[in-house]
């Protein structure tokens, strides 16, 4: 009995940890991104969420070979004495630092709302990628789930208005920040897969993998701040803008994949879904009040259209067809 209450405890705190951690993340980058004062640089944001990442990587390699010695060796056996599987991880590394860079592009752009309505279209093209890459079926409710996903982000878009003046004064493209948001969800699908390919065909650990992403994707991180921002960096710093609300930001970016990585253990597709659709709902309520947002209808309609393909393409059948190859679906 006590197990069964320590499972459901499990459940439903990974629920609350997932949707807090989704709606935040959006909030706090529009947030961060149109406040007045000097703007930090995103390129060195996402830089230092790399690092912060793999930092709290190796401490949980630490504690899962449980002494210093073995963490030593396995670090030795794995990224040093194997550097051709260690270099398959490079193609996710620069992928997720364009991303993330991107989504940071379309933060600038979109309110809290659109961003993170606009931003499930990554279910689309990860869906898309599996098909494609891992030879996956989908159920027929699946591939409808998609459509409706479609149309739901089509009139999300359709709904916003001329662009406002943001604190910050910066320039606000509604384009630009759809297009950089698009592009995020194809790099993110076909990162995920590619990332899923990699973890399915060993059997090293997915916290010692997010250590050799980090480590590559430091370079890349390192050249990406250079060859967009040297210039402004060597003028002010590579530190221009931070203070504790952008600190904040680069750990919840830095922890957003390893919370993710944890609760799919504990929560199953329903809730991942509820989870996502209640952070939109979230992200919807916070923006009327935080960044003066409007409701309309047609908005509305959108939002709910997503949320309802988010719960279909979650759903699983108790007994699906012996021919259908179902594995679950990354909603990050």
């Amino acid at each position: 009995m006590n197990k069964s209450k320590n499972v459901s405890l499990l459940k439903y705190s990974s629920l609350v940890i997932l949707t807090l951690q989704n709606a935040l993340v959006g909030l706090s980058m529009r947030y961060a991104r149109t406040r007045s004062g000097d703007m930090f640089l995103s390129s060195t944001a996402v830089l230092m969420a790399e690092v912060a990442k793999l930092v709290t990587c190796l401490v949980l390699v630490l504690f899962e070979e449980g002494s210093f010695n073995k963490f030593l060796n396995t670090l030795n056996q794995i990224i040093i004495k194997q550097p051709k599987d260690t270099f398959k991880v490079c193609v996710p590394s620069l992928v997720y630092i364009i991303q993330n860079n991107l989504l940071y592009v379309s933060a600038s752009n979109l309110d809290a709302a659109t961003y993170q309505v606009t931003y499930q279209l990554k279910i689309l093209t990860t869906a898309f990628f599996a098909v494609v890459i891992l030879k996956k079926s989908l159920l027929k409710i699946q591939w409808g789930a998609l459509v409706i996903l479609l149309a739901g982000v089509i009139l999300v878009q359709l709904a916003q208005g001329t662009p406002k003046v943001v604190p910050s004064g910066a320039d606000q493209s509604r384009i630009l920040g759809f297009t950089a948001a698009l592009t995020a969800c194809f790099l993110s699908g076909f990162a995920g897969i590619y990332f899923e390919k990699i973890l399915k065909g060993s059997d090293i650990s997915i916290w010692m993998r997010n250590v050799q992403l980090s480590l590559l994707s430091l370079p890349i991180g390192y050249i990406t701040c250079y060859l967009n921002d040297s210039e402004f960096i060597w003028n002010h710093g590579f530190f221009f803008g931070y203070d504790g609300f952008v600190i904040y930001l680069v750990l919840l970016q830095a922890c957003g994949g390893l919370i993710v990585a944890m609760v799919v253990k504990h929560a199953d597709n329903i809730l991942k879904g509820f989870a996502t659709s209640l952070a939109i709902v979230i992200s919807c309520v916070a923006s009327i009040y935080l960044f003066d947002f409007h409701l309309t209808f047609q908005f509305t309609m959108g939002a709910a259209l997503v949320i309802c393909s988010i719960f279909m393409y979650s759903h699983q059948p108790k007994t699906p067809p012996k021919s259908d190859k179902h594995s679950r679906s990354e909603m990050l």
